[in-house]
Parts: structure tokens; sequence; C-alpha cells
């Protein structure tokens, strides 16, 4: 007789955690469990789930790094339980950090900021480009409320121009630093920000113009030089002394290399504070970023704190206080790693990478492209005739093979203009930059046999509209963009469903 025993609740030394109790369990979502379970069970359950995520080198709606050498994946590890901000503790990562900021700042290739033989870096390291942004935004706010007061003004009412094409934590510092934002509008053909309309926004009150160097949507990168002529013309007839903030966050890496005679930086004298993310074309994991400021007086003193806690006098201008050392330490790898003739060959690399993927799409004959050859290797682009089928059935049929390919509409007032994106990053090889052309070849075999679907409700059943008691056929505009909004209804939708 073959006899058999039903494991205790209680035993937990089972060989295999599929052949334990706790794969037969659901455990809490949305609160902590009254007991334990043991440890390899533990990662078991969540590394099964995180299974289910996209492949991140296939997140091609991301401008952040997905892969780095196995070498600073060690030297990661290695440090990453070291606090950032335990400076007395940890000097020698401290001493990394210096040589970070000053490497940004003084290396002649990069910034070209005017500094002379006796003066040092002023910068420091944040968590991402959206800090840098909130303190470089600080540091005007306040420099710009200082003069006011000086000279017996108000200063309660500070605004900032931008483009509408900005990324969000511009919106976010201007609603958390109450200071109005004015954005230049898009339109159809031109999306960044024109420099002309942006000098006409500045007023008394404008405590900086940021111009973006890559924009989000297209790539593209704004005339930051126009720009400071156009402000050095008018501060001329004001007497304001209206300056430039760069947010570099993708182009800050990739401009020096490729692009060294554009003039976008420090060599610009209306531009104070330049932003850029490690984490993007700096090519180090999620979690780094920089800002930097052309000299000490771009930084009013009061802004900086002083404390001696944690061993010795630190100075600090941060939002956050703790964070991890591992990126600091894998932006130094990286820096030494590939030197300057590192950079421009990945940069190179990619931008050569774009041009295939663009070449290739335009072969289809089904596509307008959207950015620009010259700017972050991406590829922008819209489907030549949307009226059956659009870009977000594109990007959702496309998640079948891998890919994950962002479709999203342009800011005011372009807002009827639908794209997809590709971003080129170092880990994009040429091969999958022709696979990627291959499958969206597939894909749009696919919905050419395919009926219309929402499309053809809202552009065949609902083209008409009354006007003075009169049924008025719809412009393709409108029906353009009731077709965009209900897309992004649905997609909306789908993403609120998940947890």
């Amino acid at each position: 007789m073959v006899l058999s025993k039903t494991a205790s609740e209680s035993d937990v030394s089972v060989h295999s955690t599929f052949a334990s109790r706790y794969v037969r369990s659901s455990l809490p979502r949305f609160k902590m469990p009254d007991n334990s379970i043991p440890k390899e069970a533990a990662y078991q359950i969540i590394n099964d789930e995180l299974m289910l995520d996209g492949n991140p080198r296939l997140n091609l709606a991301s401008f952040v790094t997905t892969w780095m050498e196995p070498e600073c994946d060690k030297l990661m590890m290695a440090a990453i339980n070291k606090n950032y901000v335990d400076m007395d503790e940890y000097p020698v990562t401290t001493e990394l950090q210096a040589c970070l900021a000053s490497i940004l700042i003084t290396f002649s290739h990069l910034f070209n900021a005017p500094l002379g033989d006796s003066e040092t870096a002023v910068g420091v390291g944040t968590v991402g480009s959206s800090e840098a942004i909130m303190l470089a935004g600080l540091a005007f706010k306040r420099k710009w409320q200082n003069k006011r007061r000086a000279e017996g003004k108000p200063c309660d009412n500070p605004n900032i121009v931008t483009g509408a094409n900005v990324q969000v934590c511009w919106e976010k510092f201007a609603n958390y630093f109450e200071v109005e934002l004015k954005e230049v509008k898009l339109r159809e053909g031109y999306y960044v920000m024109d420099p002309v309309k942006a000098v006409e926004l500045v007023d008394e009150n404008t405590i900086c113009v940021a111009a973006i160097l890559g924009s989000t949507l297209n790539g593209e990168f704004e005339d930051v030089k126009l720009l400071n002529d156009l402000l050095i013309e008018k501060n001329k007839l004001t007497g304001w002394d209206t300056s430039i903030h760069v947010d570099a966050a993708s182009g800050g890496f990739i401009a020096p290399f490729i692009y060294p005679e554009l003039e976008w930086d420090f060599r610009l004298p209306l531009v104070k504070s330049i932003n850029v993310s490690g984490h993007k074309y700096g090519l180090v994991y999620a979690g780094i970023g920089w800002v930097i400021w052309r000299n000490k007086e771009d930084l009013p003193d009061e802004l900086i704190f002083h404390i001696n806690y944690l061993g010795a006098d630190q100075p600090t201008f941060t939002l956050n206080f703790s964070k991890g050392s591992s990126q600091v330490i894998a932006q130094y790898y990286q820096l030494i790693r590939l030197g300057y003739e590192g950079y421009q060959n990945v940069m190179e690399n990619c931008r050569e990478n774009a041009l295939v993927l663009k070449q290739g799409l335009e072969k289809t004959g089904r596509f307008n492209i959207v950015s620009k050859d010259n700017g972050v290797p991406l590829v922008a682009f819209s489907l030549k005739d949307n009226s059956c089928h659009s870009e977000f059935e594109v990007s959702d049929m496309l998640r079948r093979f891998g890919w994950i390919v962002p479709a999203y509409t342009m800011p005011p007032d372009a807002q009827h203009v639908t794209v997809l994106r590709v971003v080129i990053r170092e880990d994009f090889s040429r091969t999958l930059a022709e696979r990627l052309v291959i499958d969206i070849t597939k894909v749009l075999h696919e919905l050419d046999a395919l009926p219309a679907r929402i499309s053809a409700n809202i552009a065949g059943e609902e083209d008409k509209v009354k006007k003075n008691g009169m049924v008025v056929k719809k412009t393709a505009l409108e029906t353009q963009r009731e077709i965009t909004d209900a897309w992004k209804k649905l997609v909306t939708d789908r993403k609120s469903q998940v947890c």
C-alpha cells in the first residue's frame, strides 16, 4: 500500500517552492500579511509576477538607460548599501561625486563653462532632471526676488516662459513653487518653442526662459542661440536681465559629442544653468541627474544649507536627503571607461541606427516623419492616412511582437496630430532597427485586412453636426480630433484597469 501525507500548514522545510503551500494561496496585495513566509517563496512569487513585465530593452518609449556593462553592474551592487549623504563615512565616494561635477563643468568638450584657473565647479548631483529643474528654477526665482526687493518692487508674481512641449516636471515646478507658467503654443509642422514668440511673452516678472535641448515629443533641439540673441536685444531695450536655463536632460550628452559646433551652452552669455540626465544618454541606470550653474553668483547662497551631524560640515542643496551611491559610481565608471572617444562612438551609432529606422519607415510609403535628423536620436512618425486605423492601433498591435512603441497626441495647438515615437538608445542595434521595420510592416498588413473600428464609427456615422438647424459635414480636422480623443479615452480606460 502506498502511503501519502499532506504537509503540515506550518511546515516550511520544503525542498521546492513549487511543492509548498505558498504557491497554492493568494497573498494579500493591499495589506501586510499576518505571518512570515520563507525567503525563497517570497522571491519566487515576486519574480513570477515580474516576468509579465515588458522587456526593458524593447521599451522604445523610454529615454532611460536599460543596459550597462556587467562590470559596472558589479560596482553598483557593491555600493548599493552606501548612503550618498554620509560623506564623512564614505569619503572616497564623496570625492568621486566632486570629480564628476568638476568634469561636467570644466571638460571643454561638454558645457564650456567660463571658469578661471582658481574657480571651482558649481553644480550638484540629483536623482534626475526633474529634481535638477526644481533646483535651477528655485535659484532663478530667489535671484529674481532678491533683485526686485532691492529695487523696492513687488516680487509676488513671478513667471517662467517655456514651450508647450516641455516635460511635465516644468509644470510641477510652476505649480509647487507658485510660478506662473507661460507656454508658447505649438503648431502643425513646428513642434518646439518658437524663440520669437517666447521673447514676446517675457516681461519684468519673468525669472527665466527655459529652452529644451532635445524635445520629448520629436527629439528636436530648440534654437538656444537665436533665443539668446533676441533676449539680449530685449534686455537692452527694457533694462531687464532675463536669462536662460537649458533643459538638456537628453541632449546634454549628445550635442557635445556629435554636434560640437552647435552653440547652446555656456558659450552663450545668457545661459546661466543647465541640467542633464545621467540616466539617459549619460548611459547610467535610472536615478541620477546633474544641474550646473555658470558661476557661483547664479546660485544664491541662502539656498545652500550646511549640516554637521553626519561628522563634518556638508553644504547641501537638494530636495531630498538620503539616496544611494550606486548611480554616482556608475556615472564615474562610464566617464573613465568610455572617455570622449567612447561617448562619441555611442552617440554616432545611435544617430546612424535612427537613420536606418527612418529610411525603413519611409520605404513603406505609409508614414510622415515628424522628427529631425539633427537632435536626439529618435524617430517620430505618423500615418499618412489614419482615416481607417490610427497610430494607437499600430502601437497596440506592436506589443504582440514584444515592442513597446508609444502613440500620443501633440500639445496645444497641435493636439490633432498623433505620432508614434521610437527612442534609439545605446543597446538598440541596426539588426533591431531592421526587425522593427519588418514587424511594423506586418502590423500594417494586418490592419489593412481588418475593418475600421472606432475610426469608422466616428468618421462614418458621426461625421455630421448641426449648425443653425442645418446638417453640416464635419471637417477632416474635426473628425481627426474626435478619432484621437476616442482612442485616448480607450487607452486611458485600459490603463486604469491595471492594478
